[in-house]
């Protein structure tokens, strides 16, 4: 298939108009009058990603993530982004990216995440448009929280940081509110609409411990699980790979761990120790 016309299917499944306004998605580098015959997907772009797509022999790698986010002036090899560009470009590999665009659909990023520990009842946490949106809510019958981290652990690739969990390994949960990536602006959406536990990525110090002071102060039981990013949207991989099937292309999914962390020291010491 012809670059162009792969991207006119891609907007089908994917339509940029569903991004959000401050969101950079689309075709970022190739020749649009080039065949396409092999795809890398990955959520991530990095240099270990183009060399396995270089391995590969893949004419396009589909990445969940922007690489040109926030505006760059200069593709200087010596840069992060120039050198990753120009490595693309010298293989002859384009660069596509479907991000909070693809997040949004039914068949997105926490929807993936949802199926995953299979939540009932699902529906849009925060709603962009009829239908679609970011996050997803839904029920657990008979879980605690201990049991919905050990799931979580289950259904997500490995990484350094595992699971993290702030509240009560007993303590039972039902309604779950979820936002695959980094969802912490929507903190107190999952609070507002009942949520017993709100599971996202690259939550910080200030805004988790602020949203659990308001449910104390509420009188709300509310807990929170932090995921590693990177696993949390890897798994939408086989759904975008799915949604890719009826163009009979080649796709692969990548292999590469895009996680930052590579190993975690954690030996519990007394408080009193020095």
């Amino acid at each position: 298939m012809i670059l162009s016309s792969l991207v006119a299917e891609f907007e089908k499944i994917w339509p940029s108009s569903h991004a959000e306004p401050w969101d950079v998605v689309g075709l970022v580098s190739g020749n649009s009058k080039r065949e396409v015959k092999k795809i890398l997907l990955t959520v991530d772009l990095t240099e270990e990603v183009i060399s396995e797509a270089i391995n590969l022999e893949v004419d396009l790698i589909f990445a969940h993530h922007p690489l040109l986010l926030k505006g760059i002036n200069t593709v200087e090899e010596s840069t992060s982004k120039g050198s990753l560009l120009s490595k693309l470009i010298k293989s002859d590999i384009a660069l596509f990216a479907a991000h909070t665009n693809a997040d949004v659909q039914r068949t997105g990023t926490s929807a993936a995440l949802a199926n995953a520990l299979k939540l009932k009842n699902q529906r849009v946490l925060v709603e962009t448009a009829p239908g679609l949106g970011l996050g997803i809510i839904g029920e657990l019958e008979n879980y605690s929280l201990g049991d919905l981290a050990g799931t979580l652990n289950q259904v997500l690739p490995a990484t350094a940081t595992g699971v993290r969990v702030a509240g009560d390994f007993q303590a039972k949960v039902s309604k779950i509110a979820l936002c695959a990536g980094a969802g912490d602006s929507y903190l107190q959406v999952a609070l507002d609409a009942g949520a017993d536990v709100f599971i996202t990525s690259d939550l910080r110090h200030h805004p988790a411990q602020e949203i659990l002071e308001l449910a104390k102060a509420r009188r709300q039981s509310f807990f929170l699980i932090d995921i590693s990013h990177w696993a949390a949207e890897y798994i939408w991989l086989e759904q975008a790979k799915a949604d890719l099937n009826h163009l009979g292309l080649e796709t692969v999914i990548s292999d590469i761990r895009t996680d930052v962390f590579d190993f975690l020291m954690n030996i519990p010491r007394s408080v009193n120790e020095s």
